[in-house]
């Protein structure tokens, strides 16, 4: 194998040993997954005939709020599973795995890479079963096949970006439980989003935040694309912006935190 091959069989073998080490200790994964389908099933049976009557001028019912929740969700889920993934991080750099990885004669991106990828993939996986559980209380998506595979490449661009934010968070956390606290701040945009109920029936002074950070543009573009009813150019371009600048940013801020000096 010619050196230019060996970054990419180190990011294999890296992938390889994210999604063994996912597969033997499932539990953070179960909890991070749970925790969406609860919020899903809660807001649908407990809160679905309130939330519902913000929907559509106050004419919905709950079929049309399942409609409106799950795009949300399936995004909350992203977010969640991000957060996994800064706790994995954090607990390798605490036990000296990452700092055994720095003295191999491996591609140092790959130790990273590793990360990104296996969580990207654990993500859609938990995406494509709480979509199952969405189809099974009544969501009916209205996408073409065009509009399908637009949907998993906005959620995979989504989860890549939250991903590498999350890694960073790992390599400057103290330890497993810090790094689930500095991550705290993912988890809770959604919920300051358009996840639950539209922008527009929120407060004024608060709407212009919730509009334009990270997660609304996503949502509605998302929501646009399964529902068919159209995503809207300034939704798809800030959610699209978004995932780069964040991805970029990510990226470099993990590179730079990975590459200094060992914590004593």
């Amino acid at each position: 194998m010619s050196a230019a091959g060996h970054p990419f069989r180190d990011n294999l073998t890296m992938l390889r040993r994210n999604l063994l080490h996912a597969r033997r200790y499932p539990s953070l994964t179960l909890n991070l997954l749970l925790t969406p389908v609860i919020l899903l099933l809660l807001f649908v049976y407990v809160f679905g005939d309130v939330m519902s009557a913000g929907i559509n001028g106050g004419h919905a019912d709950r079929a049309d709020y399942v409609a409106y929740l799950v795009p949300g969700i399936l995004l909350l889920t992203v977010s969640m599973t991000s957060l996994g993934t800064a706790v994995s991080v954090a607990t390798d750099m605490t036990e000296g795995i990452m700092a055994r990885f720095r003295t191999m004669a491996i591609s140092r991106a790959s130790v990273l890479i590793g990360h990104v990828l296996g969580s990207v993939i654990q993500t859609l996986m938990a995406l494509v079963l709480l979509l199952g559980i969405g189809l099974a209380i009544g969501f009916r998506p209205d996408a073409t096949p065009l509009e399908w595979i637009a949907a998993a490449g906005l959620m995979a661009l989504v989860s890549l970006a939250l991903t590498w934010l999350a890694v960073g968070i790992g390599l400057v956390s103290p330890n497993p439980e810090g790094a689930s606290n500095t991550g705290t701040p993912l988890v809770m945009l959604p919920f300051l989003s358009s996840a639950f109920v539209p922008v527009d029936a929120m407060p004024g002074w608060f709407r212009w935040f919730a509009e334009y950070q990270p997660f609304s543009p996503a949502i509605e573009t998302l929501r646009g694309l399964l529902l068919g009813s159209g995503i809207g150019t300034k939704n798809a371009v800030l959610a699209v912006a978004w995932c780069l600048v964040l991805t970029v940013l990510g990226y470099l801020w993990s590179k730079a935190q990975f590459n200094r000096e060992p914590r004593r």
